[in-house]
């Protein structure tokens, strides 16, 4: 080969492969625009309308009687929370799908969503928690439970820890339900709007835990996110080329636990947001699984979810996770059937 013909080649080699960076990036690039859009819809539509210049105005210092506080104490912090929720419960999920290569092993359908609610619950309830306490509650019942259930379906394989886990899932609802009975009518009535997801009582300090918390984790997200690629080929090719694969394993699952659990701390269990965004995503992405782009996916998610929610039923505000659940259980329900019938070969 001449040195002209290897110019070339070399070339088109490296066009190749900028190719699908150009995709991504532009995907990345359009879904961003698209989530900054439903965040602005969230606040400044809706039942409370306010114009772009009162909005900056009030970003600036500037006091407006009754606009004030339905914006910058009400529909502001609901969208910032739904939009950080999205994103942790989409990286979340894309995590654990990936690295059991399995689209049902989500943190809301294996349990570990069910775990951090039920520790948080039992805080509540019996030792009178707020604040930041419930976070911690929350990571902790999500990390035991995560390590109940690997400890559980050690040897059995994806299925048999999706399986474990939807095991768990029950046993943690039940124990939610026995601790709501336990539970004065306040906090009951509170915590089971919690439950069902909801950013209706988003505040401010809840969004600067939620922001804190994933500005902590980014940095190991960002180093799991190489390691993912790898374990979604499977173990025995990710050691192949050179991956630790256990460690890639603890890594990943300590960073899913932890971004399942802060926002479920914070807005409860939005349900099925990390199952329906890592499927997305991948589909988006040319089947490749990629961390930014299931956050923005779940961003977008949470927020159109949570417009509907408000807006849907004239004087009704709806819980968030009530119109994520109506989405994501045709989906599961699809998962299910398509996934029965390939195995019986049909």
């Amino acid at each position: 080969m001449s040195l002209g013909e290897a110019g070339i080649t070399g070339a088109w080699v490296r066009e190749q492969r900028r190719g699908p960076r150009r995709r991504r990036s532009g995907l990345t690039a359009s879904l961003a625009v698209l989530v900054f859009a439903l965040l602005a819809i969230n606040v400044l539509l809706g039942s409370f309308t306010v114009t772009i210049a009162d909005f900056l105005a009030m970003l600036g210092g500037k006091v407006i009687p009754g606009a004030s506080f339905i914006v910058m104490e009400n529909k502001l912090p609901q969208a910032l929370l739904g939009l950080l929720a999205g994103a942790c419960l989409g990286m979340a999920g894309t995590i654990f799908q990936s690295m059991l290569r399995n689209p049902l092993a989500s943190p809301d359908i294996i349990g570990i969503s069910y775990g951090a609610s039920a520790s948080a619950v039992a805080a509540v309830v019996i030792f009178g928690v707020r604040g930041a306490g419930v976070s911690v509650a929350a990571m902790v019942g999500g990390l035991l439970v995560a390590l109940a259930i690997t400890a559980l379906a050690r040897g059995r394989g994806g299925t048999g820890l999706i399986l474990v886990g939807i095991g768990a899932a029950a046993f943690m609802q039940a124990a939610v339900t026995f601790l709501l009975s336990r539970a004065d009518i306040t906090n009951a009535q509170e915590l089971m709007v919690w439950l069902t997801g909801s950013l209706n009582s988003a505040n401010w300090e809840r969004v600067a835990i939620l922001a804190a918390a994933l500005l902590l984790l980014l940095p190991f997200t960002a180093a799991g996110a190489s390691e993912l690629l790898g374990l979604a080929l499977g173990d025995d090719t990710a050691a192949g080329l050179g991956f630790r694969v256990p460690r890639a394993r603890l890594l990943l699952t300590m960073v899913g636990v932890l971004l399942a659990a802060f926002p479920t701390a914070a807005a409860g269990p939005i349900a099925f947001v990390a199952f329906l965004s890592g499927p997305i995503a991948k589909r988006l992405n040319a089947g490749a699984p990629n961390l930014p782009i299931s956050a923005l996916v779940g961003a977008a998610i949470v927020l159109a979810a949570h417009f509907a929610s408000v807006n849907l039923i004239p004087g009704v505000s709806l819980p968030v996770g009530v119109v994520t659940g109506a989405l994501g259980a045709p989906f599961l329900l699809w998962l299910l059937i398509s996934s029965n019938r390939a195995n019986q070969g049909g």
